[in-house]
């Protein structure tokens, strides 16, 4: 049996938006589903994201869809990634953070590696660990 985690993140309004951010910056393939394709007409606009699954070579499996009313998720999030390809992940850290909100620069850290925090312009949380052994 194969099991998977998936990070979920929820937007009002800008999930498409964000999601090719994230595709620009990660790659992979992105695939949108809006709630006019469902002919949700009565969650406002059609256009909305209903779902949203981006698959990155690197194992990265990244969902979102924009809140519908009612719902009780709750949008933003924080979603931390860990390996040892230094170069790569200070480039994501960057493209992440820019626009948005630098927590902690990418530093050393007490546990050894890197380490840095910060908020992309959507308002979720990057947490960029590099480590020799990628944990």
């Amino acid at each position: 049996m194969t099991v998977q985690f998936k990070p979920y993140l929820y937007f009002q309004t800008e999930c498409r938006e964000a999601m090719t951010h994230y595709q620009a910056v990660f790659g992979g393939e992105l695939e949108v589903t809006t709630f006019g394709d469902f002919g949700m007409v009565g969650e406002g606009d059609p256009g909305r994201v209903l779902h949203a699954s981006l698959t990155v070579s690197e194992g990265l499996v990244l969902q979102a869809g924009d809140v519908t009313a009612g719902s009780t998720a709750r949008t933003g999030g924080s979603i931390q990634i860990s390996g040892s390809d230094e170069a790569q992940l200070r480039g994501w850290f960057d493209a992440l953070t820019r626009d948005g909100e630098v927590h902690m620069p990418l530093q050393q850290a007490a546990w050894g590696g890197l380490f840095g925090q910060g908020a992309d312009r959507f308002g979720i949380t990057w947490l960029v660990n590099v480590a020799p052994d990628g944990n």
